[in-house]
């Protein structure tokens, strides 16, 4: 099982998904964020559907940053025209 899911950018900040198992986060992680939406029409008050959504979006996106930043050969660093 390989080590990396994720490679460097070869331009920018970040990682893009390099193996089925990084893919497979970066589906799950959209699908979440996409259920996530969905189901704030269902809340009537406007405060307590901003709240789901920006807490819902940190509890998703966070743990998968924190995932393909440690799963990503060579670490993050900005990468331009150098």
């Amino acid at each position: 099982m390989p080590r990396y899911w994720f490679r460097q950018k070869t331009f920018g900040y970040g990682a893009t998904p390099n193996t089925w198992q990084g893919w497979l986060l970066t589906v799950a992680c959209c699908a979440c964020l996409f259920g996530l939406v969905l189901a704030g029409p269902a809340i009537r008050d406007n405060t307590v559907r901003a709240v789901w959504l920006v807490l819902g979006a940190v509890v998703i996106v966070v743990p998968f940053t924190i995932i393909a930043w440690r799963k990503t050969e060579g670490g993050w660093r900005w990468r331009g025209d150098d």
